[in-house]
């Protein structure tokens, strides 16, 4: 299931309602998760809300203008987060960190 998850979350970067199918079925997952996909899920659950933390601070900036770097800057912060992780799971790895909010 974190494979599909992992899915979502990128093609969401086009369909933006499929990031929020890939966050549910993370949180509905988790808890009966083996170990190494319970920290799969947590670190797709927290890319979903910094980023969404990180895209409301570059909206409000945009006021001041440097807010479209902070929007460019957060969604290529979060497909490399999001492909990351998705090669560690095809690997069968375990997310080293799963509460960093680095990538």
């Amino acid at each position: 299931m974190p494979l599909i998850a992992y899915a979502l979350y990128i093609i969401g970067v086009i369909f933006p309602l499929l990031t929020l199918a890939g966050l549910i079925l993370a949180y509905l997952k988790r808890g009966e998760a083996p170990d190494w996909h319970k920290g799969h899920y947590t670190y797709l659950i927290r890319t979903f809300w910094i980023g969404l933390l990180i895209s409301f601070v570059g909206l409000i900036l945009t006021f001041v203008g440097i807010g479209v770097l902070v929007l460019i800057a957060c969604g290529v912060w979060y497909l490399v987060r999001t492909i990351k992780g998705l090669l560690r799971f095809n690997s069968r790895r375990p997310i080293d960190n799963p509460t960093t909010w680095l990538i």
